[in-house]
């Protein structure tokens, strides 16, 4: 290890890890890079623990392109990295599912992702009932399918990706955990680990995820990004060969479910008054016993035989200000630059953000694509950024 980097990346997992395979890459870019991350076995980070989906089906442009620009990576990589980037995608699309109240935001939603390229087609009851004859269509008005783009994929293989990747372009990895940043002049000049080594840089990458805030405090400055508990359920059902080619699909009360093997996994964020901060794992089952069981067995009859088998929880990085991304420096600490906040869509917009953050640090702006409108300074201004499709 050197004593001293051009770039030090607080956070290993997905975000900073793509920080670093991007930044490592860029031509433009010749100097020094150390990722520093508390949890080197990554058991307990939001990568891994997420349910690991990617859609384009969003209603804000910069979402939308950076999904795009994640579902091309994801395609490209088996044939650019070998066996290394098989991260197992499985392309079966996002059903999201509206009542009456939601299907002229549903519309309006799929007019903007088709005019910036996503396949997707609006489906009525009749016509999602043919396509899934396993599945109940009561209570629902509309339905919009991503035909292309758009499923999930294995957490750990895209991690181990961006990992390997860098380390073979020369990126330090460092297992320890950041005490303190050290200011002068208004830019941070060195990192202090809690063992007591002092780190000096030229630029810092907060990549913290639900800590991100911590991060931000010992520069003196405040994010509005949170931990909250998201708990994954995992169930099998007796009748699942009647349940054939099936989405991620979303009920209109927003349970979500989709395949994974010979099992099924199902979720729902609670509401916002039952949502507080949490930095522990611990799981519960009221959501699923009030809420998700009772969805599913009315969304598809074959769902009310069904027995759990597993669960898990991890943590949304939750930005409380419009639960979109945080990207960028703010003017008081210019070479401290953010990439939080992504409420849940981390991991699929990390090859996007990755890339943006290695041209902000390399060129001074954005470059592939505009993420102006998510730079962390509308804190200071006030501007929100309305993302319907929040789950």
């Amino acid at each position: 290890m050197k004593k001293s980097y051009d770039v030090v990346i607080i956070g290993g997992a997905a975000i900073g890890s793509a920080t670093a395979f991007f930044l490592s890459r860029d031509r433009a870019f010749s100097g020094s890079i150390l990722v520093i991350e508390k949890d080197p076995s990554y058991s307990k980070c939001s990568t891994t623990l997420s349910l690991a989906s990617i859609r384009q089906q969003f209603s804000t442009p910069a979402n939308i392109l950076a999904s795009a620009f994640g579902i091309d990576f994801i395609k490209k990589a088996p044939s650019e990295f070998g066996r290394l980037g098989d991260i197992g995608f499985k392309e079966s699309g996002y059903l999201i599912m509206a009542s009456e109240d939601g299907t002229n935001a549903l519309r309006a939603n799929r007019k903007i992702q088709s005019s910036l390229g996503a396949k997707n087609v609006l489906l009525s009851p009749e016509e999602i009932t043919k396509r899934y004859p396993w599945m109940s269509t009561g209570g629902v008005k509309l339905g919009c399918l991503g035909l292309s783009g758009e499923g999930w994929f294995d957490p750990h293989a895209l991690l181990n990706l961006y990992i390997s990747e860098a380390k073979g372009h020369g990126v330090d990895y460092l297992a320890a955990e950041v005490s303190n940043l050290e200011l002068s002049e208004g830019e941070v000049r060195a990192v202090y680990l809690t063992d007591g080594r002092k780190i000096p840089c030229g630029y810092v990458v907060n990549a913290a995820g639900p800590a991100a805030n911590t991060i931000a405090t010992m520069a003196y400055q405040s994010i509005p990004v949170e931990p909250r508990k998201r708990i994954v359920y995992v169930f099998d059902c007796r009748e699942k060969a009647t349940i054939i080619n099936s989405p991620l699909f979303f009920d209109p009360n927003g349970v979500f479910c989709r395949p994974e093997g010979n099992y099924f996994l199902a979720g729902v964020s609670p509401p916002e008054d039952q949502d507080p901060i949490c930095t522990d794992l611990d799981v519960t089952y009221n959501l699923f016993e009030d809420i998700i069981w009772p969805t599913l067995a009315n969304r598809v009859p074959a769902f009310e035989a069904i027995k759990l088998v597993n669960a898990w929880a991890g943590h949304y990085a939750y930005n409380t200000w419009d639960q979109n991304a945080l990207l960028g420096p703010l003017p008081a600490v210019p070479n401290l630059y953010f990439a939080n906040g992504f409420s849940g869509h981390g991991i699929q917009q990390s090859p996007a953000v990755g890339r943006a953050i290695a041209e902000l640090i390399t060129n001074g702006h954005f470059m592939s694509i505009d993420f102006s409108e998510l730079a962390v300074e509308r804190l200071l201004t006030g501007h929100v950024v309305r993302e319907i499709n929040v789950f």
